[in-house]
């Protein structure tokens, strides 16, 4: 089914957003593939600075996304892979949305809107890291014409880590 997507916005995280995710991922089904437990907001304070310092550094983050009501629902974008495991170096597009706002088209929205600005910033290839199970992400990747390149052997999980990758050159996608 091809429905339009809908409105979503993207902004540089604030001090204010670190509540506002821990509030919208506050939910195990949420955070199922991110440890099943909520994190503390602590967590989320030093991810939203983090994401301001690449913001500021690199032209690209994990932004907040805001939807057409205002509502903070989630966080997409991207950001160099955080891990000393995996496709290190490389950039990785990543989303997170709150229960409330799966199945709607925010992700792939947001994520196609992620894309559009690292091609302007000039990352030429992103990776998504997903782990197996999560359907839903798989299926993001596959809406953004991303491809399942490798598998990573997970630390904390007895699990291989999916890796999908994307070529971005001349303003499309490849």
């Amino acid at each position: 089914m091809n429905r339009p997507l809908p409105v979503v916005r993207l902004r540089v995280p604030t001090d204010e957003d670190a509540l506002a995710w821990h509030r919208v991922f506050d939910d195990p089904d949420v955070m199922e593939f991110h440890g099943g437990k909520s994190a503390e907001l602590s967590v989320y304070e030093e991810l939203t600075a983090r994401q301001r310092r690449h913001d500021a550094e690199l032209g690209f983050c994990l932004w907040t996304m805001v939807d057409e009501k205002g509502e903070v629902i989630g966080f997409t974008g991207a950001q160099p892979w955080p891990q000393d495991w995996g496709p290190t170096g490389e950039i990785e597009i990543g989303w997170r949305l709150g229960r409330a706002y799966w199945g709607k088209g925010y992700a792939t929205a947001a994520a196609q809107m992620t894309l559009e600005r690292l091609r302007a910033a000039g990352v030429t290839d992103v990776v998504a890291m997903v782990r197996p199970g999560n359907e839903r992400s798989v299926a993001v990747t596959e809406r953004l014409g991303m491809t399942l390149a490798e598998t990573y052997p997970h630390p904390r999980f007895a699990e291989n880590a999916l890796c999908f990758r994307l070529t971005l050159r001349n303003g499309h996608a490849r």
